[in-house]
């Protein structure tokens, strides 16, 4: 990640995607926590949104294929 502004993009687009409640990108640790709702929304639409500014992404959570 470039700088804050990256981060706060990041933010932005994902919170202004349907089913996403809040996001919160951190910049010195290059990762993203998000809060939303798995019934409006997918962890891989989201990765979409994440890669649409530039950036790769990939969940950690072991429920995600």
């Amino acid at each position: 990640m470039h700088c804050t502004s990256c981060a706060m993009s990041i933010d932005g687009d994902l919170e202004d995607t349907k089913g996403v409640k809040k996001a919160k990108t951190n910049y010195a640790k290059s990762t993203t926590e998000v809060e939303f709702d798995p019934e409006q929304v997918s962890v891989e639409h989201l990765c979409k949104v994440i890669a649409s500014t530039g950036y790769k992404a990939s969940s950690n959570d072991p429920a995600t294929p």
